[in-house]
């Protein structure tokens, strides 16, 4: 049985952005959003899996649906939840206004987390985000930001700011950063990717749980759907060795997943994901019920 630790909850696939990096493929294009009685049947579900300790917000962009975040964020904090969000603080126009968007959850967050990097805004530390942790010092809720490094220097993406080398996480090379970045990456043979280095797909810790249903032990690969069974009988009858996906993943990384199932592909690739991503979206007819939904492979948006 999956010890599942943490729900992060997709609220929507929808964003104001269309960030380069997106893992999701958030945009104002983009479809699914929860409805506040699926989201308080999610959390009656995780109510019966007493491993679950926190939940995090997260899309697209969850402060675009304010009134579902804030009930979601109160509901999960009356069932005793850790309850984060992630956001890319668009809304943060002033201390002020953040002071006023974050006072109704003040109490009931244990933490909120503000992208913010030259993928996002033309500086590094964007004034929204600045202004969100002067409100969140005034309100007592712990904060932090989330910053990617970008692939290639500001300056070389037109409109993007000052160039400055940015400190973070790298990208990781699946969702719109494979149309992005990925012909500008290093390269590597595409048989050198024998694991995966991000995720525990055996035993996931957390997982993502999106407007449909579906959850994600990696974006786009799916071991369950909430909507069809319930939350406990997922985890408890998860089997990763009868999956073909994710069996080949665990036996041998992206590189096993492309000789079992025989998938064409380049001779190099700039990480593991972006060698897995490119093999699972040529197997998504093959194994449709594992390798979805179309938001999470740009449907629609290419």
């Amino acid at each position: 049985m999956v010890e599942l630790s943490s729900l992060h909850i997709l609220l929507t696939y929808q964003c104001l952005f269309e960030c380069e990096h997106c893992f999701v493929w958030g945009s104002p294009k983009q479809k699914g959003v929860f409805s506040l009685a699926d989201l308080e049947q999610v959390y009656d579900q995780a109510s019966t899996v007493p491993s679950i300790r926190s939940t995090y917000f997260e899309g697209g962009e969850p402060f675009l649906y304010y009134p579902l975040l804030l009930a979601g964020v109160r509901a999960a904090a009356a069932r005793g939840l850790d309850v984060g969000i992630v956001t890319n603080g668009y809304w943060g126009t002033s201390v002020d206004d953040a002071v006023e968007w974050l006072r109704p959850m003040a109490g009931a967050l244990t933490s909120i987390s503000v992208s913010t990097d030259l993928l996002h805004y033309d500086e590094v530390v964007s004034s929204e985000a600045r202004n969100i942790l002067a409100a969140c010092e005034q309100l007592k809720i712990p904060v932090s930001t989330i910053t990617c490094e970008t692939p290639v220097e500001a300056t070389d993406r037109p409109g993007r700011g000052r160039g400055e080398p940015v400190e973070g996480g790298a990208i990781m090379l699946r969702g719109r950063a494979v149309t992005s970045f990925a012909d500008r990456s290093p390269g590597k043979p595409w048989d050198s990717f024998e694991e995966c280095p991000f995720e525990d797909l055996a035993d996931p810790g957390r997982v993502h749980l999106d407007p449909i249903g579906n959850l994600h032990v990696c974006q786009g690969l799916v071991m369950g759907n909430l909507f069809e069974a319930p939350l406990d009988r997922i985890l408890a009858t998860y089997d990763p060795e009868a999956d073909p996906v994710v069996a080949a993943l665990l036996r041998g990384g992206p590189a096993e997943l492309v000789r079992a199932h025989d998938v064409p592909h380049l001779a190099t690739y700039g990480d593991a994901c972006h060698l897995c991503y490119a093999a699972r979206e040529q197997l998504r007819e093959r194994f449709p019920s594992t390798l979805r939904p179309g938001q999470m492979y740009g449907d629609g948006l290419t």
